[in-house]
């Protein structure tokens, strides 16, 4: 499938997987058992949607290839596949980290995201 894949985390949460070097994810992944991520098509919806207006969030990217059969393309809004990690994100599949601003309109902004 993507060769990228994007989770959105706030900071603070993302401080302790640099200390231990794994991210076992924020509460809804804990609550739902897999740590949720979008594609570059995706995020941006899943921004509006889960993370309106927060601010001091970082965007993720990960290499999808790196997190083997633990990642799974499941169904979710309309039907669309969504990148879930049934396992905890271990950070040598991390490619980057880079923060996720607020804009004046109080939408994201994006860096440039890989396909």
């Amino acid at each position: 499938m993507n060769a990228t894949i994007y989770k959105i985390v706030p900071a603070l949460l993302w401080q302790e997987a640099r200390r231990t070097g794994r991210f076992d994810g924020a509460p809804v992944d804990l609550s739902d058992g897999f740590v949720h991520f979008s594609t570059r098509d995706q995020v941006a919806e899943t921004a509006a949607r889960h993370f309106e207006r927060q601010t001091d969030l970082l965007l993720v990217a990960v290499d999808a290839a790196a997190l083997g059969d633990k990642l799974v393309y499941e169904p979710s809004r309309g039907g669309a596949l969504f990148p879930h990690l049934y396992a905890p994100l271990t950070l040598n599949a991390v490619i980057w980290e880079k923060p996720l601003p607020l804009g004046a309109d109080g939408k994201h902004i994006f860096p440039e995201l890989a396909p």
